[in-house]
């Protein structure tokens, strides 16, 4: 099968390359583009290391071939944070609540949570445990994470449910 010609808006830059049409969206990102905030783990789709947002949805670009995300918009984690370096209001959570131990499995999860928290934002516990229900942890660190998650959808509501306990 010869190579493709693909075209995508990755963080907001147009990027053109030829290439084989079983080569990866996570493999693309990391070795085409440089982004190598997006992990590769299991490579089966089950860790959710390699999420992205393509078209805004979160994906896993393990599962995800280079050339089905031709002519869309990808955002990585490298694309979340603003221009001058200030971190999205879901890295800044994470940060400030422990959602990280070793960091592998954390730009999966910051980019679930971006998604989760456009589409819900003020979810319940369970809601987030089921919203982030791909994303594994090896570091089991998880309590973090659910802080992180609640701080960040309270400074998305105006930051008045910050860390609140568990509902």
């Amino acid at each position: 099968m010869p190579d493709a010609d693909i075209r995508m808006r990755v963080n907001g830059v147009t990027r053109r390359a030829t290439v084989p049409p079983r080569l990866t969206l996570a493999d693309y990102l990391r070795e085409h583009c440089g982004l190598t905030g997006t992990h590769l783990g299991c490579e089966h789709g089950v860790c959710g290391a390699c999420t992205v947002l393509l078209d805004g949805e979160a994906v896993r670009a393990c599962l995800v071939f280079a050339v089905q995300a031709d002519d869309a918009d990808v955002t990585t984690v490298e694309g979340i944070a603003a221009p001058d370096g200030e971190l999205s209001p879901v890295q800044a959570a994470f940060r400030d609540n422990h959602g990280l131990q070793c960091g592998f499995c954390t730009p999966g999860f910051v980019l679930s949570v971006t998604a989760l928290l456009r589409d819900n934002p003020d979810p319940t516990d369970e809601e987030i445990r089921e919203g982030l229900s791909g994303n594994l942890c090896r570091c089991t660190g998880y309590q973090g994470i659910l802080k992180a998650v609640r701080a960040a959808a309270g400074t998305a509501a105006g930051g008045a449910a910050a860390a609140e306990e568990p509902r």
